[in-house]
């Protein structure tokens, strides 16, 4: 496995084992390996487990499952989540009728082209640290569509989630009555989240957008913190067709007052975020500027970073997850809990570091550089545009010793396919092409053409079953023993991770 694999030399379990006695015990390898690995078996300790299942399976009740499945397809008839009418005028409507539940907490609302759900899932460890109660709300799903709503950092229950859907049930058809359109698949799973926050109840909500901001279902709560995750090129036939234009809808979850966490943007984006947040008088932190990463290395089983914050610099953080992307991602979701607790602009006070790195050290994010199988080592990430494919391409890189890597890449046909093949180019010796199961699933032989067109005819070969593609990915991987440190790379959309990570016994 090419995965980098912690000593057995130390007991990592052993909480007064200082950073420097293990260095000590290392002094016969290479003494920049040593600290890396020493610093991240160290910063372990301070980590609890994750809490619950990231991805839970089907209920094991019969009766459960079948009372889930049968919601699932109610909300299946309805619009799909790339079927939009812009407006918040219907999830108002329903907000009303239910009584305004999201007004029940505060909130930090985060949008973005890339990196919205990991950045939620760090915000929430934070914020689980501090001893809050949480509720998350993301999309889309990789396995189960109760992962989109988290309580406490856990996916809900499948009798709550049902039960949460029969309460709204009535209002839902309510409010459909009166209105042109119906509710869409997203709207209603929104005014779920909110109502289950709501009767929980949450002390904070965290919620990313589905798309856009100004007219997203999510866009009818106040939130006091606004985040941005890096904007590129994505959704443009809905969005805009520039870095300017996606911003300018983006920037709509920008209230009154609010603090915006803003990270590393293109220049016009930059621009039209600031100049938003001067119309509503709201104050900006950016990276690079007033928070980010001080320094990042290479550490077993993820990474270890120095984070400026709001208020002030925090030392030897182990973060489990992979890539620069990532690291960026830590910074975002640091200053976001800050600005909530109201440091940086009403407290020139840091939050309590014990609790940061526990926190961080916790912190998983399915399907994002996500090893769930060695020799050979398989990696799922759910990159869907050139940006994402780009971030994931130089994590992979930088975090594995790959001698070949072979990819298993299955797109959507409303994203920018070359532009994803292009990025993963250089690191793919081989390409295995296939589609997902859905509607929405380019064809394979058109995902193939494209593929040729980009690596050449003698690295692309043609799977149309997802299952059939992973064997033959996972073949080639093994097929010669110069290339023993082979791995794979299953990529291009959410769903086809989601599927890959079933089929692969993860689900």
């Amino acid at each position: 496995m090419s995965e980098p694999r912690p000593s057995d030399r130390h007991d990592a379990s052993q909480p007064d084992d200082t950073f420097e006695e293990i260095v000590g015990e290392e002094t016969q390898r290479d003494p920049d390996l040593a600290v890396i690995e020493a610093g991240s078996r160290t910063l372990r300790t301070y980590a609890g487990s994750p809490q619950g299942e990231a991805v839970p399976a089907r209920p094991t009740d019969p009766e459960t499952d079948k009372a889930l499945r049968a919601v699932e397809q109610e909300l299946a008839g309805r619009w799909g989540e790339t079927k939009l009418e812009p407006s918040v005028t219907r999830i108002a409507a329903l907000m009303d009728v239910l009584g305004e539940p999201q007004r029940a907490y505060p909130s930090i609302h985060i949008t973005g082209t890339n990196g919205k759900t990991s950045t939620a899932r760090m915000i929430e460890a934070l914020l689980n640290a501090f001893e809050l109660r949480t509720g998350r709300y993301t999309s889309p799903h990789v396995q189960s569509i109760t992962e989109r709503i988290s309580l406490d950092g856990s996916p809900i229950e499948p009798e709550r989630f049902i039960e949460t859907y029969e309460d709204i049930k009535p209002y839902v058809e309510m409010v459909d009555a009166q209105q042109p359109y119906r509710l869409s698949f997203f709207e209603v799973l929104t005014g779920m989240a909110y109502a289950a926050f709501a009767d929980a109840p949450v002390d904070v909500a965290v919620v990313e957008v589905g798309m856009g901001g100004t007219w997203d279902a999510t866009n009818v709560i106040d939130s006091t913190v606004a985040v941005v995750t890096p904007i590129s090129l994505d959704h443009t036939d809905r969005l805009g067709t520039t870095p300017a234009e996606i911003a300018g809808e983006k920037s709509g979850i920008i209230k009154q007052g609010a603090t915006v966490i803003l990270a590393q943007q293109p220049v016009d984006a930059a621009q039209v975020m600031l100049k938003k947040a001067v119309e509503v008088d709201a104050t900006v932190a950016r990276e690079g500027m007033e928070f980010g990463v001080t320094s990042r290395e290479v550490a077993v089983g993820g990474q270890l970073l120095t984070l400026r914050g709001l208020g002030g610099e925090y030392t030897e953080i182990f973060l489990p997850l992979y890539g620069a992307h990532q690291a960026h991602n830590a910074a975002v979701a640091l200053s976001a809990v800050e600005a909530f607790f109201g440091i940086g602009a009403e407290q020139a006070r840091s939050l309590d570091i014990d609790a940061i790195r526990k926190a961080f050290a916790a912190v998983v994010s399915p399907g994002r550089l996500e090893v769930v199988r060695s020799s050979p080592t398989v990696v799922l990430d759910a990159a869907h545009n050139p940006a994402g494919a780009k971030a994931a391409a130089d994590g992979i890189s930088e975090a594995f010793s790959f001698s070949r890597l072979i990819g298993v890449v299955g797109t959507s046909g409303d994203k920018d396919v070359r532009g994803l093949l292009e990025a993963f180019e250089p690191i793919f010796a081989e390409v295995v092409v296939t589609q997902n199961s859905t509607e929405r699933a380019m064809d394979a032989d058109e995902l193939a053409a494209i593929a040729v067109e980009v690596f050449g005819d003698d690295r692309v070969q043609v799977e149309p079953r997802l299952d059939d593609a992973l064997e033959a990915a996972i073949t080639l991987a093994e097929e010669d023993d110069e290339y023993a440190g082979a791995g794979v790379l299953v990529t291009g959309s959410v769903i086809t991770v989601g599927e890959a990570r079933l089929l692969l016994g993860r689900g």
